[in-house]
């Protein structure tokens, strides 16, 4: 007969009693060991190391409560099943506040009852035993998630740091013009950027860009901007090329290196040159919206163009448009991500409530700053703001 894979132990002083139980098991097929007192079913136990105990409580020497008490030091999951006469239930009550799985009454008339109690146990301590085994593999995953989550973060913060030492000083004057920015990412790092530099000693690019997606593959895309950009302005003092003077020649640069790259990812952007002696705008846009928002005299207009975004397309073109900039003027640069964060009107209506705080002087960096982080809510988007003033 197959035996079962529980082994049972099997405690108790009268021969009798004990060679009936041991029998029974034997041919009920499981592997039974057995001990005539308390201290050889320690020794026992210690040996054979059993699935489950069986123990009658009156034993001279050494009781079932003490038998209990030194096993559960050895193994304190093993099922320990006590036997005892009717007439001391006391000892019952306490062996079960000792940790024993079950109890029966002598005479035991029906041994079938011992069985399913055996089998019951046995049952019970795989199913813990496995329970185990899935919470220390748990714990084992969990331990390493939030290792990876740790070197997640530290990447992250590591990442952050480099974007932030991408972006331009805040609060810069060429000639008499104020650059002002302010970048609010929805994650660690933003899909956003925004710089702005000298090209010549009488000119100043500047240029907002938002790289479609979130997160970490569209701030690489950050990256590789800010390379092409400062790689235009070398060729420039090199005199390689002068791309970097026009601003449909950069876009044109900036789209054919991306589509090159296959990164999946495409960006919105407005690039703008200003010659500061003409005081001149010359501009081009790719798939930017909103469009940037030009104040005068407290009245407010998006400026005009329209072309496709930067990166999708090897034949998109990108137009340049010019503007003669007023002797007082906010000009305010902004990503899509502003609109989002605007509570629930439709697109026009969120771009006319754009025109109309533009226009009363509060779509300013501070004001739009302390609007989205008093909220207190994550951001749908990142957000980007440049302003370019001058009093």
């Amino acid at each position: 007969m197959t035996k079962e894979s529980g082994r049972v132990l099997v405690i108790d002083d009268e021969a009798i009693v004990r060679d009936s139980i041991v029998a029974y098991l034997e041919d009920s097929g499981f592997d039974v060991i057995e001990a005539e007192n308390g201290e050889a079913g320690i020794e026992c136990f210690r040996q054979h190391k059993p699935a489950v105990v069986l123990c009658d409580l009156r034993m001279p020497k050494m009781d079932g409560l003490a038998v209990l008490r030194a096993l559960r030091e050895i193994s304190p999951d093993t099922p320990f099943i006590v036997v005892s006469g009717a007439g001391v239930m006391a000892d019952v009550v306490e062996a079960l506040r000792l940790g024993a799985s079950d109890y029966l009454i002598k005479p035991i008339l029906d041994l079938e009852i011992l069985e399913h109690s055996i089998r019951r146990n046995l049952a019970r301590h795989a199913l813990q035993h496995e329970n185990r085994h899935y919470r220390d593999e748990l714990e084992a995953k969990n331990r390493e998630l939030q290792q990876r989550l740790d070197e997640l973060r530290s990447d992250q913060q590591a990442g952050r740091e480099v974007q932030r030492r991408m972006l331009p000083d805040d609060d810069v004057i060429f000639g008499d013009i104020n650059f002002h920015f302010r970048l609010i990412p929805s994650l660690y790092l933003s899909g956003d950027f925004i710089d702005y530099f000298p090209i010549t000693p009488t000119k100043v690019l500047f240029y907002l860009a938002d790289v479609s997606g979130h997160g970490a593959s569209s701030a690489f895309v950050t990256v590789l901007l800010k390379n092409i950009t400062s790689r235009l302005r070398r060729n420039l003092k090199r005199q390689s090329s002068d791309e970097i003077l026009r601003p449909d020649a950069v876009l044109d640069r900036i789209n054919k290196e991306l589509v090159e790259a296959r990164l999946g990812k495409h960006l919105s952007m407005f690039l703008g040159i200003i010659d500061l002696p003409s005081q001149v705008l010359s501009y081009s846009v790719g798939g930017q919206f909103p469009m940037p928002i030009l104040v005068q005299s407290g009245q407010a207009a998006y400026l005009e163009g329209k072309a496709p975004p930067v990166g999708l397309f090897t034949d998109a073109r990108y137009p340049v448009m010019s503007l003669d900039l007023p002797e007082q003027f906010d000009l305010i640069v902004m990503s899509d991500g502003i609109l989002e964060a605007l509570p629930g009107l439709s697109v026009k209506q969120k771009e006319e409530r754009l025109l109309e705080l533009a226009g009363q002087g509060q779509l300013t960096v501070e004001r739009i700053t302390s609007i989205l982080t008093s909220a207190g809510e994550e951001l749908p988007d990142d957000v980007a703001l440049l302003t370019l003033s001058r009093a």
